[in-house]
């Protein structure tokens, strides 16, 4: 019998109002009782062959982290991991004895964590920060303890570059003194989470960031470990500054006979400059683009498309692609095309960080270029900065060497640096980055993309048949996995060649999409006849907490017979009162079985309150900054869900 503190952890689910009368019944508990391999026990009592949605959040830092806002508060893994499970932590305000005396709590607990604190600086920041070390007393380490905006920028400098290296007067010639310190760090990071670790309760994966930031631009990923066998050290973009080279050296360090595997998840490619792009610094041939794809389809199954540092889905106005503009493109947009972008500039000489301003104009990248400065909101724009369009170079790229090196699935993240891992309510946001500490702070432009630029960022969900590590590292695996802008929204995406079309009227809804068709981050095979057209089921529950649903959008890119990029946003259910549920099975018409193709689903809710409106209404009216009433920011936000895509390959 399993005990019960391995029973699932049981949502209280009210009675759904549900459009087109769908529903999808809860299955009865498994009787399956294979052991899995890293929790080493019977499956969960809530084992769910048809799956259910679990919430998390994989992208989380803490003290641990050299650019943290935790380091001011004290916040570490474990404590990331309190919160997530519903436990007060400490928060600003910090007192003069430099004390965190504010408390903060998760308005509903998570179902899986990742802590993915730098593993760039895990033994530099211990150098500096422990009393005694060899380093402690250098100019560098006090310079580094004085502020804790100038200490990230000092660190920061390593990785903004193309041949990044540690620092000699802190690490040594060779670096090993700050690889040395670097395994107490990371011994903790894994303890916490291994500790916390609760099959079929909560579930935490050791992880870390990879935080190359060449030109100022973002080139971060997460890594995922799937159990507790892990390398000795986290390979970091100081070890391999390419994300070729990432995969290669974590493959010779993450052994499968161990019991060890990876997974990465790009983030912020709103802000990459085009360096997201496929075949960075890689020989141009087809055998090395194939082998390419080869590991980033193994490895790197998914990425973020929205967080606190904005939203990736799509901008409009990419002259290689065609289709009509999407007005939900700009909700939480850190860049838009055309626009005039002001933004901050930094100059940190002899351990004096000087902070200017500077303005330019979005536009996209020359063909065959990269950008920089896309940290800070600047720089040019590439089809592969935006999930939406990045999909369509992976099936251009499909189309010329076979394989797929931009097939991924969707997830959302906070990316907070405070420790408020999934802390995303619009109303209680307490800000995620150094320098958003109260109202006042949140509501002045920030160094990097942040302050009133930033949001609460959002959630990761998974369809897993139960919550552990091997069902939900497997769950990211085949992309059977969404994202939230915050919301606890329940999407599901089914395509097939006959579904029926009473669907959402079936008791076995679920069951028979699975048995019919593919779900979300799957692929679709050619139909039997040419003259086949595509049904989809699209399904989404609202969150139980939150707004009824108003729309369901399936969007379709595909690559047409002249070769160019195109997007539709297909809005295939709508509800102008709103609805506990939406679900439609919808034929694509327009199919062209010679066309390779796309189609992933959004869920939206009706317009709510943005959350600087609520800081604002914190503020003493005389005090208010001028964002408060300049109508600089909408007041209004649109909150939504995101599906992985299916993906059909033309014949």
């Amino acid at each position: 019998m399993i005990s019960k503190k391995h029973l699932y952890r049981l949502s209280a689910l009210p009675a759904l109002v549900i459009l087109n009368g769908c529903s999808e019944p809860e299955a009865p508990a498994s009787q399956d009782t294979k052991l899995l391999a890293s929790d080493n026990l019977e499956s969960c009592a809530r084992f769910d062959e048809n799956r259910t949605a679990l919430f998390g959040d994989l992208h989380i830092h803490t003290s641990y982290s050299f650019d943290a806002a935790a380091n001011s508060t004290g916040a570490t893994p474990e404590d990331a991991h309190r919160y997530a499970r519903g436990e007060e932590i400490p928060i600003f305000p910090i007192n003069d004895q430099g004390v965190a005396t504010g408390r903060t709590k998760i308005d509903r607990p998570l179902d899986f964590l990742a802590v993915t604190d730098h593993g760039e600086f895990l033994g530099e920041r211990a150098l500096c920060r422990t009393e005694g070390s060899p380093v402690y007393s250098t100019e560098f380490c006090a310079g580094y303890r004085s502020n804790e905006r100038m200490g990230m920028m000092m660190l920061g400098t390593v990785i903004t570059t193309e041949t990044p290296a540690r620092i000699p007067e802190i690490c040594g010639a060779d670096g090993n003194l700050c690889r040395d310190f670097a395994r107490s760090p990371w011994e903790d990071i894994q303890a916490a989470s291994n500790t916390a670790n609760t099959p079929c309760e909560f579930t935490s994966f050791v992880a870390y960031e990879y935080t190359g930031t060449p030109g100022t631009s973002n080139y971060h990923r997460n890594v995922i470990f799937r159990n507790d066998a892990v390398p000795a050290l986290p390979v970091s973009y100081i070890d391999a500054p390419i994300d070729s080279k990432l995969w290669s050296a974590l493959d010779a360090v993450c052994d499968s006979a161990d019991g060890c595997d990876y997974l990465t998840i790009p983030h912020n490619s709103n802000l990459a400059n085009g360096r997201m792009a496929p075949y960075m610094q890689l020989e141009d041939t087809d055998a090395a683009k194939i082998g390419y794809a080869k590991s980033r389809l193994k490895r790197e199954p998914i990425m973020e498309i929205f967080q606190h540092k904005g939203g990736s889905e799509c901008i409009n106005g990419l002259s290689s692609v065609f289709g009509a503009p999407d007005e939900l493109c700009d909700v939480e947009a850190v860049r838009r095309m055309g626009e005039s972008k002001t933004y901050a500039t930094r100059d940190l000489s002899k351990s004096q960080l000087t902070v200017g301003q500077a303005t330019e104009v979005t536009a996209e990248c020359a063909e065959g270029t990269v950008g920089g400065n896309g940290m800070v909101g600047a720089g040019c724009v590439h089809a592969t900065d935006f999930q939406r369009s990045a999909l369509l170079v992976g099936l251009k790229e499909e189309q010329a060497i076979g394989l797929n090196p931009v097939k991924l699935g969707i997830i959302a993240a906070t990316d907070t640096h405070s420790a408020t891992s999934g802390g995303v309510k619009e109303s209680e946001w307490v800000g995620a980055v150094s320098g958003e500490a109260n109202p006042m702070e949140r509501l002045q432009p920030g160094l990097l993309t942040s302050g009133i630029d930033g949001n609460p960022g959002g959630l990761a969900g998974v369809w897993a048949k139960e919550n552990t590590r091997d069902a939900i590292f497997d769950a990211m695996l085949r992309k059977e996995v969404f994202g939230t802008s915050g919301p606890r929204i329940r999407p599901r995406l089914f395509a097939g060649w006959g579904l029926n079309k009473g669907l959402c009227e079936a008791n076995d809804m679920v069951a028979q999409a699975y048995t019919n068709g593919v779900p979300m981050g799957a692929d679709l095979s050619a139909g039997a006849e040419a003259s086949d057209k595509p049904v989809f089921l699209a399904y989404a529950v609202k969150d139980p907490e939150g707004q009824k649903l108003q729309a369901l959008h399936l969007i379709k890119g595909w690559i047409d017979g002249d070769g160019k990029m195109n997007t539709e946003v297909l809005p295939i259910a709508e509800a102008d009162a709103g609805a506990d549920s939406l679900c439609q099975v919808y034929t694509d018409n327009s199919f062209d079985p010679a066309q390779s193709a796309y189609y992933y689903l959004r869920a939206v809710e009706p317009e709510t309150a943005r959350w600087h409106t609520y800081d604002c209404a914190a503020i003493a009216e005389a005090d208010r900054p001028e964002v408060c009433t300049n109508g600089a920011y909408p007041d209004t936000i649109r909150e939504m869900a995101w599906t992985s895509p299916i993906w059909y390959q033309g014949q």
